[in-house]
């Protein structure tokens, strides 16, 4: 026989259950659009000339941490206080915090070392399994067999626009690097799904998580020069970065994991090496082959087989 699963979505009027088969699709589609707009963060990037990765992944969190919130505090101010007065949510914010600011760190000095092809892919391509994992040894979730296929889909079609494109220089220091971003890409993404799944208000998840990481990587723009950010292409890139990539971004994705799990949602992110390298050969005129368009298809179309609707 088979089982219905459910969400509860509260309204004005009361609770009632949702088949999650109807609500996935628009929690999706929102993270398939975060995902979207990080994807322009390279190409973006290549805007401010003379900054340090470090420093530009330091100044984008630190912006958008401002920025989300601002945004929680004035249109969520009840449930951010309620989330910062709850105990039981200092472990998951505090975890969530600092796999932000490691992700961060990690992931741009694995782009510096390894080039942005491997590092994106591998960083962004280990997220999905890194949270699998997560979800196993919590179990939170099993992962289903829709999402493992879907998955090993999304990352062979990533290793395809690797191979198939430019020499992406991989060096091993870097793919440590980059797994170490995204097991704690993976770690925030849990942390976020954990207490959103409570109950908490999303966007006050958002403004707490990044507000905290902020703090944390504020020392940083006291030791890596900053003097880009007075030219107006590098205060433009830094403000694009800061409160349309991250704010905005992880906006949609905290919305998005109200009826999408951690496991789907780092599976349905594989959509920003995407949109890059898109944007790579439409912007930056680099080029991609044979192999690489058909990794970009294959990594398309395990996208739209997770994000759609299952029959029941």
């Amino acid at each position: 026989m088979a089982v219905r699963t459910f969400r509860l979505s509260t309204s004005k009027q009361g609770t009632s259950p949702e088949p999650a088969s109807r609500r996935r699709l628009p929690g999706g589609g929102d993270i398939l659009a975060a995902a979207s707009l990080w994807g322009t963060t390279g190409t973006v990037r290549t805007f401010a000339d003379g900054a340090s990765s470090v420093s530009v992944g330091a100044v984008r969190i630190v912006i958008g941490g401002v920025v989300l919130v601002a945004l929680a505090a004035l249109t969520r101010p009840a449930g951010l206080r309620t989330l910062l007065a709850a105990r039981r949510s200092w472990p998951p914010l505090a975890l969530g915090a600092a796999a932000i600011a490691v992700y961060q760190t990690a992931f741009f000095l694995a782009v510096a070392r390894t080039g942005v092809a491997a590092g994106t892919v591998v960083t962004i391509g280990s997220a999905p399994a890194f949270a699998g994992l997560i979800g196993l040894a919590t179990r939170r979730s099993a992962p289903s067999r829709r999402w493992a296929l879907a998955t090993a889909g999304a990352v062979g079609g990533c290793a395809a626009l690797v191979g198939g494109g430019r020499d992406a220089g991989i060096e091993p220091g870097g793919i440590a690097l980059a797994l170490l971003a995204g097991l704690a890409y993976a770690v925030y993404a849990t942390a976020a799904s954990t207490l959103i799944a409570r109950g908490e208000d999303d966007r006050a998840v958002a403004g707490a998580l990044f507000g905290a990481a902020g703090v944390v990587l504020l020392p940083v723009l006291a030791l890596e020069p900053i003097g880009w950010l007075l030219t107006g292409p590098g205060a433009l890139t830094a403000l694009y970065l800061g409160a349309v990539t991250t704010g905005g971004g992880y906006v949609l994705f905290t919305r998005g994991l109200r009826t999408t799990s951690a496991t789907t949602a780092t599976t349905l992110t594989l959509a920003e090496p995407a949109v890059a390298a898109v944007l790579g050969t439409a912007v930056l005129g680099e080029h991609l082959g044979a192999v690489a368009l058909g990794g970009l298809a294959l990594l398309a179309a395990s996208l739209v087989v997770l994000v759609l609707p299952a029959r029941r």
